[in-house]
């Protein structure tokens, strides 16, 4: 099974000279975790609701001053929408993260595959266990 065949399509964007609050309220309106951010006309990092909490909030920066690309992260991990989702799976895995972005042959973003993803659409209940399992394993728990 490939990952466009399971992935979320659609992707919003959003500019790296957007602010905190509209990062949020874009996240509200669509009712997603994560945007893509973009500068110039390419992708530069990803903007998470746990980037705006962890790297803003908690450091009370103020989010009507502070644009995306301040607390974005920059390291983005894309798979192709080609691309087997078991390779999809292992990166994910291998990286810790919740989703990923995916793109066309010609670097274009055209969706996201997430957890859920796999868990609504991939019918491997095994696979989609595996990729729970191994991304919820804290680096250095402090619990």
């Amino acid at each position: 099974m490939q990952v466009k065949e399971i992935m979320t399509s659609n992707v919003e964007t959003i500019d790296s000279d957007a602010n905190l609050v509209e990062a949020a309220q874009k996240m509200k309106s669509l009712e997603v975790g994560a945007l893509p951010v973009w500068e110039n006309d390419e992708l530069v990092g990803m903007v998470t609701d746990r980037d705006i909490t962890a790297r803003a909030i908690a450091e009370q920066k103020d989010p009507l001053s502070t644009s995306v690309k301040e607390i974005m992260t920059s390291d983005v991990c894309c798979c192709f929408e080609d691309d087997d989702i078991q390779e999809a799976a292992r990166m994910m895995e291998e990286k810790s993260i919740h989703r990923l972005l995916v793109v066309n042959d010609e670097g274009d973003t055209v969706g996201f595959v997430s957890l859920s993803d796999f868990a609504v659409k991939s019918n491997d209940e095994h696979l989609t266990c595996e990729v729970l399992e191994r991304i919820s394993e804290p680096a250095c728990p402090h619990r």
